[in-house]
Protein backbone atom coordinates (compact mmCIF):
# COMPACT_ATOMS: atom_id res chain seq x y z
CA UNK A 1 0.00 0.00 0.00
CA UNK A 2 1.55 3.79 -0.81
CA UNK A 3 1.65 6.02 1.59
CA UNK A 4 -1.19 8.23 -0.31
CA UNK A 5 -3.59 4.84 -0.10
CA UNK A 6 -2.76 4.40 3.52
CA UNK A 7 -3.44 8.83 4.08
CA UNK A 8 -6.91 8.10 2.21
CA UNK A 9 -7.74 5.17 4.31
CA UNK A 10 -6.83 6.90 7.52
CA UNK A 11 -9.04 9.46 6.91
CA UNK A 12 -11.56 8.15 5.03
CA UNK A 13 -12.32 10.33 2.28
CA UNK A 14 -14.09 9.05 -0.96
CA UNK A 15 -13.16 9.90 -4.43
CA UNK A 16 -16.37 11.12 -5.18
CA UNK A 17 -19.79 11.79 -2.99
CA UNK A 18 -23.53 12.06 -3.23
CA UNK A 19 -24.22 15.16 -1.78
CA UNK A 20 -27.63 14.61 -0.89
CA UNK A 21 -26.45 11.35 1.10
CA UNK A 22 -23.66 12.84 2.79
CA UNK A 23 -25.77 16.00 3.91
CA UNK A 24 -28.35 13.72 5.45
CA UNK A 25 -26.11 11.68 6.92
CA UNK A 26 -24.12 14.11 8.34
CA UNK A 27 -27.41 15.65 10.00
CA UNK A 28 -28.71 12.39 11.35
CA UNK A 29 -24.95 12.09 13.36
CA UNK A 30 -25.04 15.32 14.94
CA UNK A 31 -28.52 14.46 16.06
CA UNK A 32 -28.17 11.11 16.89
CA UNK A 33 -24.67 12.79 19.07
CA UNK A 34 -27.07 15.19 20.82
CA UNK A 35 -29.40 12.82 22.26
CA UNK A 36 -26.77 10.89 23.59
CA UNK A 37 -24.92 13.30 25.11
CA UNK A 38 -28.17 14.65 26.99
CA UNK A 39 -27.09 18.62 25.30
CA UNK A 40 -29.50 21.05 24.38
CA UNK A 41 -27.98 21.83 21.23
CA UNK A 42 -24.45 22.82 19.40
CA UNK A 43 -22.68 25.86 19.46
CA UNK A 44 -20.66 26.49 16.17
CA UNK A 45 -17.78 29.84 15.60
CA UNK A 46 -18.76 31.38 12.63
CA UNK A 47 -15.52 32.92 11.07
CA UNK A 48 -17.12 33.41 7.69
CA UNK A 49 -15.41 30.92 5.97
CA UNK A 50 -17.35 27.65 3.73
CA UNK A 51 -16.06 25.06 6.58
CA UNK A 52 -18.13 27.13 9.43
CA UNK A 53 -20.76 27.85 6.97
CA UNK A 54 -21.38 24.56 5.90
CA UNK A 55 -20.83 23.28 9.53
CA UNK A 56 -23.44 25.72 10.47
CA UNK A 57 -25.74 24.60 7.89
CA UNK A 58 -25.62 20.72 9.36
CA UNK A 59 -26.17 22.55 12.75
CA UNK A 60 -29.00 24.08 12.44
CA UNK A 61 -31.08 21.57 10.26
CA UNK A 62 -29.76 18.78 12.66
CA UNK A 63 -31.30 21.05 15.93
CA UNK A 64 -34.34 22.24 13.78
CA UNK A 65 -35.40 18.60 13.05
CA UNK A 66 -35.10 17.31 16.59
CA UNK A 67 -37.26 20.24 17.73
CA UNK A 68 -40.18 19.28 15.24
CA UNK A 69 -39.30 15.82 16.43
CA UNK A 70 -39.28 15.96 20.04
CA UNK A 71 -41.58 18.97 20.99
CA UNK A 72 -38.49 20.48 22.75
CA UNK A 73 -36.37 23.57 21.76
CA UNK A 74 -33.13 22.24 20.70
CA UNK A 75 -30.08 25.07 19.79
CA UNK A 76 -27.74 25.76 17.38
CA UNK A 77 -26.09 29.14 18.75
CA UNK A 78 -23.74 31.07 16.30
CA UNK A 79 -20.59 32.26 17.91
CA UNK A 80 -18.72 35.44 16.18
CA UNK A 81 -15.41 35.84 17.89
CA UNK A 82 -13.45 39.04 16.09
CA UNK A 83 -10.19 40.06 17.00
CA UNK A 84 -10.46 44.27 17.37
CA UNK A 85 -12.59 44.96 13.80
CA UNK A 86 -12.44 41.94 11.85
CA UNK A 87 -12.84 43.35 8.33
CA UNK A 88 -15.04 40.44 6.96
CA UNK A 89 -17.44 40.07 9.69
CA UNK A 90 -19.95 40.70 7.33
CA UNK A 91 -19.26 37.58 5.66
CA UNK A 92 -19.70 35.81 8.86
CA UNK A 93 -23.46 37.52 10.00
CA UNK A 94 -24.47 36.66 6.08
CA UNK A 95 -23.79 32.49 6.67
CA UNK A 96 -26.14 33.29 9.95
CA UNK A 97 -28.82 35.17 7.74
CA UNK A 98 -28.62 32.61 4.97
CA UNK A 99 -29.66 29.97 7.68
CA UNK A 100 -32.17 31.95 9.71
CA UNK A 101 -29.54 31.76 12.62
CA UNK A 102 -31.93 32.54 15.78
CA UNK A 103 -29.14 32.13 18.60
CA UNK A 104 -25.93 34.60 18.22
CA UNK A 105 -23.23 35.82 20.30
CA UNK A 106 -20.31 37.82 19.35
CA UNK A 107 -17.02 38.10 21.74
CA UNK A 108 -14.48 40.28 21.31
CA UNK A 109 -11.15 38.23 21.88
CA UNK A 110 -8.75 41.30 21.46
CA UNK A 111 -8.24 42.26 24.97
CA UNK A 112 -8.31 38.67 25.97
CA UNK A 113 -5.42 37.58 23.69
CA UNK A 114 -3.70 41.10 24.46
CA UNK A 115 -3.25 40.66 27.82
CA UNK A 116 -2.32 36.77 27.64
CA UNK A 117 1.15 37.98 25.12
CA UNK A 118 1.48 40.15 28.01
CA UNK A 119 1.56 37.33 30.57
CA UNK A 120 3.82 35.03 28.37
CA UNK A 121 5.71 37.74 27.64
CA UNK A 122 6.61 39.10 31.11
CA UNK A 123 7.11 35.01 31.67
CA UNK A 124 9.87 34.57 29.38
CA UNK A 125 11.33 37.77 30.48
CA UNK A 126 11.75 36.10 34.10
CA UNK A 127 14.25 33.55 32.40
CA UNK A 128 16.01 36.25 30.97
CA UNK A 129 14.06 36.14 27.66
CA UNK A 130 13.13 39.57 26.61
CA UNK A 131 10.97 38.92 23.79
CA UNK A 132 7.55 39.80 22.29
CA UNK A 133 5.46 37.31 21.10
CA UNK A 134 5.61 35.94 17.29
CA UNK A 135 3.30 36.14 14.81
CA UNK A 136 2.65 32.74 14.79
CA UNK A 137 2.65 32.09 18.89
CA UNK A 138 0.03 35.09 18.69
CA UNK A 139 -1.70 33.25 16.23
CA UNK A 140 -1.93 30.22 18.31
CA UNK A 141 -3.16 32.48 21.24
CA UNK A 142 -5.68 33.68 18.88
CA UNK A 143 -7.17 30.21 17.79
CA UNK A 144 -7.21 28.58 21.40
CA UNK A 145 -8.43 32.12 23.34
CA UNK A 146 -11.53 31.84 20.98
CA UNK A 147 -11.86 27.85 22.46
CA UNK A 148 -11.57 28.86 25.93
CA UNK A 149 -14.93 31.50 25.02
CA UNK A 150 -16.54 28.76 23.11
CA UNK A 151 -16.29 26.36 25.91
CA UNK A 152 -17.14 29.05 28.22
CA UNK A 153 -20.46 29.30 26.56
CA UNK A 154 -21.04 25.92 25.74
CA UNK A 155 -21.12 24.40 29.36
CA UNK A 156 -23.29 27.52 30.69
CA UNK A 157 -25.89 26.60 27.95
CA UNK A 158 -25.35 22.70 27.75
CA UNK A 159 -24.62 22.55 24.08
CA UNK A 160 -21.25 20.46 22.41
CA UNK A 161 -19.07 22.31 21.02
CA UNK A 162 -18.70 21.61 16.98
CA UNK A 163 -16.00 21.56 15.11
CA UNK A 164 -14.89 22.91 11.41
CA UNK A 165 -12.30 19.89 10.65
CA UNK A 166 -12.03 18.22 7.57
CA UNK A 167 -9.47 15.24 5.69
CA UNK A 168 -7.75 18.15 4.00
CA UNK A 169 -6.80 20.08 6.85
CA UNK A 170 -6.41 16.76 8.61
CA UNK A 171 -3.57 15.79 6.23
CA UNK A 172 -1.75 18.59 6.83
CA UNK A 173 -2.05 19.14 11.00
CA UNK A 174 -3.71 22.50 10.18
CA UNK A 175 -7.00 21.80 12.48
CA UNK A 176 -8.29 21.73 16.11
CA UNK A 177 -6.75 19.15 18.05
CA UNK A 178 -5.69 18.50 21.90
CA UNK A 179 -3.13 21.65 21.75
CA UNK A 180 -5.00 23.87 19.70
CA UNK A 181 -8.07 23.66 21.35
CA UNK A 182 -10.15 20.90 20.73
CA UNK A 183 -14.22 20.47 19.77
CA UNK A 184 -17.15 17.69 21.11
CA UNK A 185 -17.37 16.65 17.21
CA UNK A 186 -16.57 17.30 14.04
CA UNK A 187 -19.41 16.91 11.28
CA UNK A 188 -17.19 17.47 8.14
CA UNK A 189 -14.71 14.40 8.76
CA UNK A 190 -13.68 12.25 6.03
CA UNK A 191 -14.40 15.25 3.66
CA UNK A 192 -12.38 16.72 1.43
CA UNK A 193 -12.05 20.81 0.80
CA UNK A 194 -13.78 19.84 -2.51
CA UNK A 195 -16.66 17.92 -1.47
CA UNK A 196 -17.44 20.61 1.40
CA UNK A 197 -17.69 23.00 -0.94
CA UNK A 198 -20.11 20.90 -3.17
CA UNK A 199 -22.14 20.52 0.31
CA UNK A 200 -21.73 24.34 0.89
CA UNK A 201 -23.34 25.07 -2.76
CA UNK A 202 -26.38 22.38 -1.99
CA UNK A 203 -26.60 24.19 1.29
CA UNK A 204 -26.99 27.68 0.09
CA UNK A 205 -23.83 29.08 1.43
CA UNK A 206 -23.89 33.05 0.23
CA UNK A 207 -21.52 33.17 -2.55
CA UNK A 208 -19.30 36.19 -1.00
CA UNK A 209 -18.55 33.09 1.45
CA UNK A 210 -17.54 30.36 -1.12
CA UNK A 211 -15.60 33.00 -3.12
CA UNK A 212 -13.05 33.72 -0.15
CA UNK A 213 -9.56 32.14 0.28
CA UNK A 214 -9.45 30.28 2.89
CA UNK A 215 -8.14 31.51 6.54
CA UNK A 216 -7.55 30.52 10.04
CA UNK A 217 -7.69 34.11 10.51
CA UNK A 218 -4.53 33.55 13.10
CA UNK A 219 -2.76 37.44 11.42
CA UNK A 220 -3.89 39.76 9.19
CA UNK A 221 -3.92 38.64 5.27
CA UNK A 222 -3.19 34.85 6.74
CA UNK A 223 -4.39 32.45 4.05
CA UNK A 224 -3.90 28.45 4.83
CA UNK A 225 -2.42 27.86 1.39
CA UNK A 226 0.16 30.75 1.46
CA UNK A 227 1.06 29.24 4.75
CA UNK A 228 1.26 25.85 4.17
CA UNK A 229 2.50 26.06 0.05
CA UNK A 230 -0.08 24.04 -1.41
CA UNK A 231 -3.02 24.43 -3.09
CA UNK A 232 -6.54 23.01 -1.89
CA UNK A 233 -7.51 21.88 -5.29
CA UNK A 234 -3.85 19.49 -5.03
CA UNK A 235 -4.83 18.61 -1.12
CA UNK A 236 -8.18 17.53 -2.53
CA UNK A 237 -7.14 15.42 -5.80
CA UNK A 238 -4.68 13.71 -3.90
CA UNK A 239 -7.15 12.88 -1.36
CA UNK A 240 -9.43 11.44 -4.23
CA UNK A 241 -6.35 9.46 -5.02
CA UNK A 242 -5.42 11.19 -8.37
CA UNK A 243 -2.31 11.92 -9.66
CA UNK A 244 -0.81 15.10 -8.38
CA UNK A 245 2.53 17.62 -8.80
CA UNK A 246 5.64 15.10 -7.36
CA UNK A 247 6.98 18.69 -5.96
CA UNK A 248 3.18 19.23 -3.84
CA UNK A 249 2.82 15.39 -3.19
CA UNK A 250 6.15 15.81 -1.50
CA UNK A 251 5.27 18.56 0.51
CA UNK A 252 1.99 17.18 1.24
CA UNK A 253 3.37 13.79 2.54
CA UNK A 254 5.84 15.61 3.87
CA UNK A 255 3.41 17.77 6.10
CA UNK A 256 1.42 14.40 6.79
CA UNK A 257 4.05 12.64 8.41
CA UNK A 258 5.48 15.95 10.56
CA UNK A 259 2.18 16.57 12.10
CA UNK A 260 1.00 12.59 13.30
CA UNK A 261 1.37 14.08 16.91
CA UNK A 262 -1.62 15.61 16.17
CA UNK A 263 -4.16 13.00 14.68
CA UNK A 264 -3.55 10.60 17.62
CA UNK A 265 -5.00 10.07 21.13
CA UNK A 266 -3.10 12.13 23.66
CA UNK A 267 0.36 9.37 24.57
CA UNK A 268 0.39 8.23 28.11
CA UNK A 269 2.93 5.48 29.41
Amino acid sequence: MSLQQEIIAKLGVKPEINVDEEIRKRVDFLKDYVLKSGVNGLLIAISGGIDSAVATGLCIQATNELTEEKGKEYKTVGVFQPYGEQVDIADSYAVAEAFNLKYKIETNIEEAVNEIALEAEFGLKSIGDSRHLSRGGKGNVKARTRMVLQYALAFELNLLVVGTDHGSEAITGFFTKYGDGAVDITPLSTLNKRQVRELAAKLGVPQSVLDKAPTAGLWEGQTDEAELGITYGANSAYLEGKTIDPKEQEKLEKQYLKTAHKREPIPGI
